[in-house]
């Protein structure tokens, strides 16, 4: 990851060195404060700067370092949805990379996703896939929630689900964000936050 370094009198005239240096606007800059320079002639700030455009393609870059040091060939794909990158992995060992419930896929992103923090210095928002895995799973935790939702409208019982992780939360409270007859809740904490699915009272 390229990084590039500017020196200022304060922060504000090194981050304009930077977008002039850079042709970028701010918005589109990662600047983190680093340090003071102290001489004769007063202090300087000294800030580090890294382009927004770069941290894409670099993710892929550590992804697929990561999966050759694991002993995996695999192919990467990068495709957007609504302005998140989802990176998707092609092997030969989907299954062993995916691993029972997810685990090693969480496994794999939870990793990443640290590099790229201590990269940068801060989340990075990305979706890591294998093969077709994330949609197929979309689809049965969107199937499984609306057969819990006509549960909960013919007993009018709360039914709480297993635990999930915040991608997966978002999938039931989307799917049955319309419903006329329940809405959801998430409760807990994590890593054992879960969705609530409640009857709504019917009006009078």
């Amino acid at each position: 990851m390229e990084k590039h370094k500017f020196v200022g009198k304060n922060k504000e005239d090194a981050i304009n060195q930077a977008k002039i240096s850079l042709q970028e606007v701010e918005e589109n800059l990662i600047i983190r404060e680093i340090g003071e320079q102290k001489s004769l002639f007063g202090k300087k700030i000294e800030i580090e700067v890294i382009e927004k455009r770069n941290i894409k393609p670099y993710v892929k870059e550590v992804l697929s370092n990561l999966l050759k040091d694991l002993g995996f060939e695999a192919k990467i794909e990068i495709r957007s949805s609504k302005d998140t990158p989802i990176y998707t992995i092609y092997s030969d060992h989907d299954s062993l990379l995916i691993g029972k419930n997810g685990r090693n896929l969480n496994a794999l992103f939870t990793l990443v996703n640290q590099m790229i923090k201590n990269e940068i210095g801060e989340t990075y928002k990305f979706l890591l896939n294998v093969s077709d895995y994330k949609e197929k799973k979309e689809k049965n935790i969107e199937f499984l929630a609306r057969r819990l939702a006509k549960e909960v409208k013919e007993s009018q019982v709360a039914v709480k689900m297993d635990s999930m992780n915040s991608y997966e939360r978002r999938i039931v409270h989307n799917a049955l964000s319309k419903n006329k007859y329940v809405y959801t809740e998430s409760i807990g904490e994590e890593p054992n936050r879960a969705v609530v699915i409640k009857p709504k009272e019917e009006e009078k």
